[in-house]
């Protein structure tokens, strides 16, 4: 069976939509994923198919009804998927929790728009809350295609060389070092000395030394828990 993601909006037609091109569009049309859009409206009453409303205790915009989202989430076959609401005070999409996804069956994904969602539906479904980060998008629509295409390069036979995870951004809690190409001289600018050498040990070095200094100086956070792995190894060891 193909890893399945259904996802809840109020605008299917978004979907596939960039999912459609590249490595993941040839993966969905190879079937090596599938993908359903649902429109939370068709499980809205009355004749405008209302979803939303004020928030009680007052305050600007609107609120997803609990009534109307739970429905929608009810009439998807979940099958053991997380069923997982695009918020931005979520925990922060990560390359772990994307590794742990797309070792799965799926996801159920719910694309948040207004002020957000009524608490009392995330609570009763127990739904997983995730973040692209620190910043607020007009929709959950644009988070869920970044959380797809994470987790769908992850998936068997879907990059051409899986040689190429082992040594990207994240993989061993470093950025990755940086990357040259033809011609060996742009301008003013060389490629470096030891990519040329064809001296695997000295090239490897490099890249690590070089992926260390990266880390270091644009995700403090980052470097301070890959130091504290290497640490906790020497203990251990």
């Amino acid at each position: 069976m193909s890893w399945s993601v259904t996802v809840l909006t109020l605008f299917p037609e978004m979907f596939p939509g960039l999912l459609g091109h590249s490595l993941p569009g040839a993966a969905l049309r190879d079937g090596k994923w599938s993908l359903e859009a649902r429109d939370i409206r068709d499980h809205a009453a009355g004749r405008h198919r209302s979803v939303d409303d004020t928030p009680f205790g007052g305050g600007s915009g609107m609120v997803m009804r609990a009534d109307v989202v739970d429905a929608a989430m009810e009439g998807v076959n979940a099958g053991g998927r997380p069923e997982i609401y695009l918020s931005p005070r979520g925990r922060p999409l990560d390359q772990a929790m994307v590794e742990n996804l797309s070792a799965g069956d799926g996801v159920v994904l719910l694309c948040g728009r207004y002020e957000g969602l009524d608490e009392r539906v995330i609570e009763a479904r127990e739904m997983q809350e995730v973040s692209l980060g620190d910043f607020v998008l007009s929709g959950g629509e644009y988070a869920a295609m970044s959380l797809i295409d994470a987790c769908v390069r992850l998936l068997p036979c879907v990059l051409g060389s899986a040689e190429s995870l082992l040594e990207e951004s994240f993989k061993a809690g470093l950025l990755e070092y940086p990357q040259y190409t033809r011609p060996a001289e742009w301008g003013d600018r060389k490629v470096p000395e030891v990519l040329l050498s064809g001296h695997h040990k000295r090239i490897q070095h490099w890249r690590l030394t070089e992926a260390q200094r990266v880390t270091r100086e644009r995700r403090v956070d980052l470097w301070s828990r890959y130091v504290a792995g290497l640490n906790e190894a020497r203990v251990s060891s």
